[in-house]
């Protein structure tokens, strides 16, 4: 008969040789005993493990735990969990345990059968690799120790790297909502409620996450002994569901009717907008058909028009757009191509044009108006530009003297050449100028008139080519110069010889080439401008004094016609004093009709220093003091003394008058008789005739005076 020591040592043989790790634990979790297989894993002999505790194997393990984990494989005799288990060498490991409670030598202990399980199972990392890619992670809750088990992926979603973190006591601070969290889990291990809910959090890396939390209580024997659950992380899909939330708000605030039709005709989509502006009701737009909306369209028509939205993607086109009721308003519709799901569709955003077509229509009918108008304008204008050149701007003449320096202007007039007017003040240079322009091909563009003696010197490139803003202190915005605006037209330059010399290099640059520089500018600026000159000075003596550049002379006395006083003209006395008269008469509200014999015979011994000007001025402060129909000699008149005694000591005969009066052509003239600028040409005389009456006159170039 064998001995129990037989027994036992067989027992003992048989629990180092079988292929699992064994190990045998205390109430106090003291190791009692460890096979063969367990001693090799761990690293550790067997009489070195019989000196240690559960808690040198499981370092995580704490002793309350410990406690709790006793009772429940005491109370359920078999109990299967995961856990770590640490070798001699610090090296953790996963481990499968089956513990089952037995008492040996009346002394109660757990034995436990482990196997490891990290990295050794296929089906682990094809549930690893699935729970990545879906971004799932599972997690057990063990309600008798409070341990808890978690999938790698599942501590990834957190960004924590121990399970303990995932513990419900620990994970409720990254939840946004902790309160709605913890109601769900105390749910869950109180009233053994599942839950399936989406709550958000912000991870251990401070990143804000949407999570699918879902939780399914485990009870034994009617009471709750386990939480399993999942995290699935759906931030993606929680910020698409956000986004077409946000966008669908967006499409239904917007004013335009936006469909979304089905290659079939059927409605896929639509904004608020359409139930508003079409009259139909949520419903009826549910079911509509693109057929429905519109008799126009059929489907043959649909389906044109549908290849059509596939190959060009998007383009414009304008419709009528009906409501429920039939009315109809034209729309600009955009069509756009969307493939979506595997599906064809036309995206169609229908805006409402009414107000654009009748703008439209307003604005042919004043386009209409305008035209109608300009045709009239143009007749009248027409009409005024012939009377402005029967009239020349009102220039009375009477006298041969004056009526040849009009016939100048009328051979000057119809070409682009730049002419100098000269003569003294009041002489009538601006109406000259004027006569020029609008006897000119330029006369449908401006005449722009600027006075070089009024404009202040450090003003006067500024005012003739403009600027640019900020260009100097002062210059607040652009500003076009005078030779800009007269453009295509004509600029007349009074008193020219007042233009500072430093400026007479741009203003000689603008005669020859037609260009000049804005001041500030980057750009050349080209014009094409007629340029009229006047001035009462004597410019060759300014040329001789450099005062006035002689390039600048030669440039703009290409057409020299001097403008007589009014005492080499005496015969448009009598004229100009009446068309004076009419005009002021009418003016004050006056009844004058004409001027007496007697006060012209007075004008005419006056030898008028300030020209047509002072009779202009005197009739008007006649018309002031005098009345009745007709003027009289009075208090108005000037003192005629002086200027009568002049003229009693100098009469003169014909002959003596013509001899002074060529005298001072050929003085003025420096001599030259024939050619450009001679006394020939401002006498209006051929060169043959005029050396003929010099010569019976008994002039000769040595009596002329040459300045």
């Amino acid at each position: 008969m064998l001995s129990p020591t037989f027994f036992l040592e067989v027992k003992q043989w048989q629990l180092d040789h079988i292929p699992f790790e064994v190990m045998w634990m205390s109430r106090e979790g003291d190791i009692e005993y460890v096979n063969h297989a367990l001693s090799k894993r761990l690293g550790f002999t067997q009489q070195e493990l019989q000196g240690l505790s559960i808690f040198d194997v499981n370092p995580r393990l704490v002793r309350s735990e410990w406690d709790a984990h006793w009772r429940e494989v005491e109370e359920e005799k078999t109990v299967n969990f995961k856990t770590i288990h640490q070798n001699k060498d610090g090296f953790m490991y996963d481990v499968e345990v089956a513990a089952q409670f037995f008492s040996n030598d009346r002394k109660d202990l757990i034995c436990a059968i482990v196997n490891e399980i990290t990295n050794s199972s296929f089906y682990k990392r094809v549930l690893d690799t699935t729970e990545a890619l879906v971004q799932v992670g599972g997690w057990k809750l063990n309600l008798q120790d409070d341990s808890i088990i978690a999938t790698e992926q599942a501590m990834k979603i957190f960004e924590v790297q121990d399970a303990q973190e995932l513990r419900p006591v620990n994970v409720v601070k990254y939840f946004s909502n902790p309160t709605r969290f913890q109601e769900l889990i105390t749910s869950a291990m109180v009233r053994s409620e599942p839950f399936d809910e989406v709550l958000g959090i912000r991870d251990a890396n401070g990143v804000d996450k949407w999570l699918r939390c879902s939780g399914l209580p485990i009870e034994i024997k009617g009471k709750v002994k386990k939480v399993m659950g999942v995290y699935q992380d759906i931030t993606a899909q929680q910020n698409n569901i956000l986004s077409l939330g946000l966008f669908k708000e967006i499409l239904n605030s917007s004013e335009d009717i936006i469909f979304v039709w089905k290659e079939s005709g059927d409605l896929m989509d639509f904004s608020e907008s359409a139930i508003h502006q079409l009259g139909f009701s949520e419903e009826e737009l549910e079911r509509v058909r693109i057929f429905d909306l519109d008799d126009v369209i059929d489907e043959l028509w649909w389906k044109n028009h549908f290849e059509d939205i596939k190959q060009r993607k998007n383009f414009r086109m304008e419709w009528k757009a009906t409501r429920k009721d039939g009315s109809q308003f034209p729309v600009d519709i955009s069509v756009n191509h969307i493939f979506y799901k595997g599906q064809d569709l036309n995206c169609a955003i229908l805006r409402d044009i009414s107000e654009r077509k009748q703008h439209e229509q307003d604005l042919r009918n004043a386009f209409d108006e305008i035209k109608s108008l300009k045709d009239q304008l143009e007749i009248e204008n027409e009409y005024l530009q012939e009377e402005l050149r029967i009239n020349q701007d009102d220039i009375v003449c009477k006298s041969e003297s004056y009526a040849r320096v009009l016939k100048l202007v009328e051979q000057v007039a119809p070409t682009n050449t730049t002419v100098l007017i000269t003569g003294e003040s009041g002489t009538g240079k601006e109406l000259l100028a004027k006569a020029l322009h609008q006897n000119s091909q330029r006369n449908d563009h401006s005449l722009v008139k600027v006075n070089c003696a009024t404009l202040p010197k450090d003003l006067f490139e500024s005012e003739l080519f403009g600027h640019k803003k900020g260009s100097f202190t002062g210059a607040i915005s652009d500003k076009e110069g005078k030779f800009k605006v007269a453009d295509g037209g004509t600029i007349f330059l009074d008193e020219i010889g007042e233009i500072p010399v430093e400026m007479q290099a741009k203003l000689l640059r603008v005669l020859q080439e037609g260009e000049f520089d804005m001041i500030g500018g980057r750009n050349t600026i080209k014009v094409d401008v007629r340029v009229i000159a006047a001035t009462n000075r004597n410019l060759e003596e300014m040329v001789k004094e450099g005062t006035f550049r002689e390039d600048l002379y030669y440039r703009l006395n290409v057409f020299p016609i001097h403008n007589i006083p009014l005492r080499e003209r005496m015969e448009d006395i009598a004229p100009l004093a009446n068309h004076f008269l009419m005009k002021y008469s009418t003016k004050a509200g006056k009844s004058f009709k004409r001027v007496s014999k007697k006060t012209i015979d007075a004008l005419m011994k006056y030898r008028f220093p300030g020209n047509i000007r002072e009779l202009e001025n005197l009739i008007e402060r006649a018309v002031v003091i005098e009345s009745g129909a007709t003027l009289y000699p009075g208090n108005w008149m000037p003192d005629f003394s002086e200027e009568m005694q002049h003229a009693n000591d100098d009469f003169k005969s014909m002959e003596a008058m013509q001899r002074d009066y060529i005298l001072k052509v050929l003085e003025r003239t420096n001599g030259k008789v024939s050619g450009p600028g001679g006394a020939a040409s401002i006498l209006v005389m051929n060169d043959k005739t005029l050396f003929a009456r010099m010569k019976k006159l008994g002039i000769e170039k040595k009596t002329v005076h040459v300045k």
